[in-house]
């Protein structure tokens, strides 16, 4: 099954990649809820996130919580959120959204072109704040 997820982990669509291992990656989403939306997305293109192999399962929120804990120090919302919904790509993912206001936890208030300039400054910001958590090995170099 090829989604857009998968275009964008394998590099033919340009993505803003946040962080990279093994089984999962975590990239900015085109239409944002908030300053430092991030995805957290398997590489291996499991449509439903009840059908990930439970080990994966697993990773895919250790992944998030090391995330989210860095969306929490580099945007200080009043708390992360997340969201599991799947309807918009068949692809297992999970919206992390710092937030300051439960209105902005809801699609209907997605931008849906949000400006490039702060959305690279948005990951510049994260990659920075896992890197100086310990998180390094894991941080994509920042895009040329």
């Amino acid at each position: 099954m090829t989604t857009i997820f998968t275009r964008i982990i394998d590099g033919e669509i340009p993505g803003r990649f946040v962080w990279r291992d093994d089984r999962a990656v975590a990239f900015l989403p085109i239409a944002v809820l908030a300053p430092g939306h991030t995805l957290v997305v398997p590489i291996e293109p499991v449509d439903h996130w009840l059908d990930l192999d439970h080990r994966l399962n697993a990773h895919m929120w250790s992944v998030a919580q090391v995330i989210g804990t860095a969306l929490r120090e580099a945007f200080r919302p009043s708390r992360v959120g997340v969201l599991v919904v799947g309807e918009e790509v068949p692809h297992a993912h999970v919206h992390l959204v710092p937030f300051h206001d439960l209105s902005q936890m809801s699609f209907a208030n997605a931008d849906p072109s949000p400006d490039p300039v702060e959305l690279d400054a948005n990951a510049t910001l994260i990659r920075a704040t896992l890197r100086a958590q310990g998180h390094e090995a894991h941080v994509p170099a920042e895009p040329a």
